[in-house]
């Protein structure tokens, strides 16, 4: 996975090895303090300057993980390496210049990002991310076609057929990132002087999948511990329920894996999606959603229906996640089958359709109908509807 969101610099072990998943990191532990920290409550709540305060403290974060991430892999290096590594090597200076050099790669990746999202449109960290899973593709679409051909397994029928089921899968995760349910919000009309403000109906937009791809990354991150106390064990005397963990397509992995995606998509989901704030910011702005009471009653209805949408939502990212294992099953090569769900398909699904929007949103700026001679698509504009 790392190596993937790296571009395959993980493997080379590169400047850039370590690539922009210690920022990740960094950002997600922030989000959470944003959370249970009344401090970073606060920041959120200071609008801009609270937002550059929080992304300071997220690069500071991103440093300190670095400085303990580095050493780490450049002692899982060594112990790859074993016995062909140069005797006369000064180990201690070679990481302490080299923990500085892998530092130094992944900050300038952030840098490169921060600058992208200032002059570009969208997100430059998404956009870094999306090369890096993209600069794979070619590499193991060539390996899946001279597999089919050259162990004639199927051949280019087979190849077809995957490549549709393919498309079908990358439609299915645009619908799951696309979903929203339309909640109907009704604002108090005012008469100011001769001018009659509010009246008008608009709608909130709840998302099936709110947690977006956060559940996928929190349930691979645990799912790495059984392999971790493997590989300090005798793998032979293993037990066998816990050596089924090392395998990516056996059912234990894939049942656990699923069952904990839909239980962190249901934690991820209350904890970033706060109803009584919604109910209280409506009653503020003199909103009401027609047929229920404002206060506690509306925080309570959009309550349930989270609760309700984020069921098919949290059983469908599941399914998302375990399609790679399905495509290994059905021998798919290893490289290729990450194309067919999980983060990487998720995030080039969500990276991708962010991207239309903003140009769309730029189009309508300077009166263009949008990309389509159709005009605008359902659910890419950055409007909520109507």
């Amino acid at each position: 996975m790392l190596n993937m969101f790296s571009g395959g610099a993980f493997s080379n072990a590169s400047i850039f090895a370590l690539g922009i998943m210690p920022y990740i990191s960094a950002s997600i532990v922030i989000q959470l303090l944003g959370i249970a920290v009344p401090y970073f409550q606060k920041l959120q709540r200071e609008g801009e300057s609270g937002r550059r305060k929080m992304n300071q403290y997220t690069r500071y974060l991103t440093i300190a993980i670095l400085l303990f991430q580095a050493p780490s892999y450049l002692l899982n290096l060594k112990m790859q390496a074993g016995p062909s590594l140069n005797a006369s090597l000064d180990w201690t200076l070679f990481m302490v210049t080299s923990t500085i050099i892998l530092a130094a790669g992944s900050m300038f990746i952030l840098w490169l990002g921060e600058r992208i999202t200032d002059k570009g449109i969208g997100n430059g960290i998404s956009f870094i991310i999306l090369i890096g899973i993209i600069a794979r593709f070619p590499d193991s679409l060539a390996q899946e076609v001279v597999s089919r051909v050259a162990n004639k397994s199927g051949g280019l029928i087979m190849f077809i057929i995957e490549i549709v089921f393919l498309l079908f899968v990358i439609a299915a995760a645009i619908l799951l990132v696309q979903g929203t349910r339309k909640i109907p919000v009704q604002y108090a009309k005012r008469i100011v002087g001769n001018k009659q403000f509010g009246g008008a109906r608009q709608y909130i937009p709840l998302k099936v999948n709110a947690a977006g791809v956060m559940p996928i990354i929190f349930a691979q991150a645990i799912m790495f511990i059984p392999i971790t106390f493997i590989g300090f064990s005798n793998v032979n005397n293993a037990n066998s329920f816990l050596h089924a963990f090392t395998d990516h397509t056996s059912f234990w992995y894939n049942f656990v894996f699923a069952v904990m995606i839909i239980l962190f998509t249901y934690f991820y989901t209350a904890i970033t999606i706060n109803p009584t704030q919604m109910a209280e910011d409506m009653k503020r702005n003199n909103g009401f959603i027609p047929g229920i009471k404002p206060g506690k009653k509306t925080a309570e209805y959009i309550d349930d229906i989270m609760s309700r949408i984020t069921l098919p939502g949290s059983f469908f990212l599941a399914l998302v996640a375990i399609m790679p294992a399905f495509a290994g099953i059905f021998g798919v090569q290893a490289g290729f089958a990450q194309f067919f769900g999980g983060t990487s398909l998720l995030i080039l699904v969500g990276v991708v359709l962010d991207t239309l929007q903003q140009i769309e949103s730029h189009l309508l700026m300077r009166h263009y109908d949008g990309l389509l001679k159709s005009g605008r698509i359902k659910g890419r504009a950055g409007v909520a509807a109507y």
